[in-house]
């Protein structure tokens, strides 16, 4: 996710400045069976079309520290998120693309201790930032792993939810994560995608960092899932349901 004002957060710049000399851990060659195609890379992009959208480049774990910003609670709204999600007692929940843990930890208090929340993020040093993090908040329930850019490494028909906050716009191969994902669910499991809207002009995140519900819709329809509903009322993101066929 990138704001249009990149100049108010030093690090958040820095990061993305960085951003080039880094890339998805374990990325295979490109072949994708023909589902991508290449065009020349925008300022924000990576040069890689999928279905219709270039896909953004990825943030960094140099602005890891911009992920736990006290303004986030009131630009997101988490504690709106985390009520749509109807989280219980005892489920396996996967935070794709956790980053320093942000809502890993907050999943974490509602599945209680007889839940888990597989943390999957594809940087190693990110996932050395999420252990930490939950080593000092002492959550025990989080179990990091470090995916790749086509695997998540979950495991299979194990999950009851799997959450994308902000992150499947930056997956360098949509398709196949999300394929990887599915696989991961429970039958009736859901997957859920918090994406800034990328129909509104109010939201001040650069184009190639949110996407429309349209959008998504499109994409997940590729995969046995089926749209559940679209959860408004957050400021600036909308939260997209489906449920595994």
């Amino acid at each position: 996710m990138m704001p249009l004002n990149m100049a108010k957060n030093s690090t958040w710049l820095c990061s993305f400045l960085l951003v080039p000399l880094l890339a998805f851990a374990g990325a295979p060659a490109d072949t994708g069976g023909g589902r991508y195609t290449s065009v020349p890379a925008s300022p924000d992009g990576i040069g890689k079309v999928y279905m219709g959208r270039e896909i953004a480049k990825v943030m960094s774990f140099y602005g890891a520290s911009w992920l736990d910003r006290p303004e986030r609670a009131e630009e997101e709204r988490p504690e709106h998120v985390l009520a749509a999600l109807d989280l219980k007692p005892g489920m396996a929940v996967a935070d794709v693309g956790a980053g320093s843990g942000y809502y890993a930890s907050r999943i974490a208090k509602h599945v209680g201790k007889r839940g888990v929340v597989y943390a999957v993020d594809v940087q190693p040093e990110m996932i050395d930032i999420l252990k930490l993090q939950m080593k000092q908040r002492g959550v025990t329930n989080v179990k990091p792993i470090l995916g790749t850019a086509t695997d998540p490494r979950l495991p299979q028909g194990a999950l009851d939810l799997a959450l994308l906050v902000d992150v499947y716009h930056e997956l360098e191969y949509p398709y196949e994560m999300l394929a990887a994902v599915v696989r991961a669910l429970k039958p009736g499991g859901r997957v859920v995608f918090v994406e800034f809207r990328g129909d509104d002009p109010q939201v001040p995140i650069k184009a190639l960092h949110t996407m429309t519900e349209a959008q998504v819709r499109k994409e997940a329809a590729v995969l046995p899932l089926e749209w559940v509903k679209t959860v408004g009322g957050l400021p600036w993101q909308h939260l997209i349901v489906f449920r595994k066929r």
